[in-house]
């Protein structure tokens, strides 16, 4: 079964760990304000927060983790009903705050489906590597 990096703790991702590049809790004063100089409703930009901070955020993970995190992420998409709305909103149980909330973002299943393309693009060899092995094996 695969591990998170260094735990003994099985790898289950969850489609919140997709924003957690852009997640500010703690961290207004210093990547906040780095994100809030972006619209992430305009597209040019919106890819520039994708490739700048949420892509980033994966590099520590192996190309499994990734391929993981992907495939969930593309069931949600094929879910025409998801509310991707709700991965924007705050939670203070567990301490995640994004830096714009559910009523900022125009369009949250185009923001996720950006990050699907780049991340197919930029993880291209890793899902492939991944896609040709037994995921039971992991």
């Amino acid at each position: 079964m695969l591990k998170h990096p260094g735990t003994h703790m099985p790898f289950e991702p969850k489609l919140s760990y997709v924003l957690a590049g852009i997640s500010i809790y703690d961290k207004e004063e210093t990547l906040g304000e780095s994100l809030w100089t972006y619209n992430p409703n305009k597209r040019d930009e919106r890819e520039e927060i994708i490739k700048k901070f949420i892509i980033p955020d994966f590099k520590y993970l192996s190309y499994r983790h990734r391929f993981l995190t992907f495939k969930l992420l593309e069931s949600f998409l094929d879910k025409p009903d998801f509310d991707f709305a709700t991965q924007f909103e705050s939670d203070y149980d567990e301490p995640r705050t994004i830096a714009w909330d559910e009523t900022e973002i125009e369009d949250p299943r185009g923001f996720f489906e950006e990050i699907y393309k780049i991340a197919s693009e930029e993880w291209k060899e890793d899902l492939h590597k991944a896609s040709l092995e037994d995921q039971s094996d992991w």
